[in-house]
């Protein structure tokens, strides 16, 4: 139930134009764990296991290739023009460039190579379900809150990581990881991140509090799943042996 100070938060941060500033202070210890991950420390300083990357890779693929779909699914409920044309070059973008440096990742000859094809992790398949069934049952806005820890997130962690690679990169600008870096601490990315952020941020202008509650809870389960997706990389949760 919706406390009557928990709704007049929800009202301020959506007057104030600042919406998406409160989900990132809501989520502020969840969003710490990540950066203390150790992955991330290892992939930032070049001394991740190459099948441990590979293995994340992989993961990835198999959750843009569902996240995609999210992407599209917002673009056809979305209210105006400028968020459809947002979401559908998104979901192509999913699809085409990051498809394509995952593939060059998995087949360049720089990772080690695995037998048959990747299944989806718990922590993947948990992730793309969630915001496959938020995007088609849940109102726009809701959805788009949703989908956006995998935009502000990962250019967060992206820049983050760009710097902390800067020495090993110079020292060898072949390191298997540099390409993966290079692409989320891209400006490009940086540029989308923040543009989901303002949709987001007008989808809540004209939401009802109640709207804006769920909002705020599907940009924490999402940002939940952020964490966890990063973390089973390097330490997996097997599925149940059938």
């Amino acid at each position: 139930m919706l406390t009557k100070g928990c709704l007049a938060l929800l009202a301020q941060t959506t007057e104030t134009g600042v919406f998406t500033d409160h989900l990132w202070a809501r989520t502020e210890v969840l969003r710490g764990a990540i950066d203390d991950l150790e992955f991330l420390r290892l992939l930032g300083d070049g001394t991740l296991p190459p099948e441990v990357f590979r293995t994340y890779v992989e993961q990835d693929s198999l959750y843009l290739a569902g996240y995609a779909k999210v992407l599209a699914i917002l673009s056809a409920k979305s209210p105006n023009a400028r968020a459809a044309q947002f979401w559908a070059t998104s979901a192509a973008s999913a699809v085409a460039v990051e498809t394509a440096l995952h593939n060059d990742l998995l087949t360049g000859g720089r990772l080690p190579a695995r037998e048959g094809e990747p299944q989806h992790s718990a922590a993947c398949l948990g992730y793309v379900s969630y915001l496959t069934a938020t995007a088609a049952t849940e109102s726009y806005a809701v959805g788009a809150a949703a989908a956006l820890p995998c935009f502000w997130i990962y250019a967060e962690v992206g820049r983050d990581l760009a710097a902390r690679a800067a020495e090993v990169l110079a020292a060898d600008p072949g390191h298997p990881y540099a390409q993966w870096v290079a692409t989320y601490g891209a400006a490009e990315f940086q540029e989308s991140a923040a543009a989901a952020r303002s949709l987001v941020d007008a989808a809540a202008e004209v939401a009802s509090a109640p709207e804006r509650a769920a909002m705020a809870t599907a940009f924490t389960v999402a940002t939940r799943y952020e964490l966890m997706f990063w973390d089973t990389a390097l330490n997996p949760q097997p599925w149940p042996a059938s």
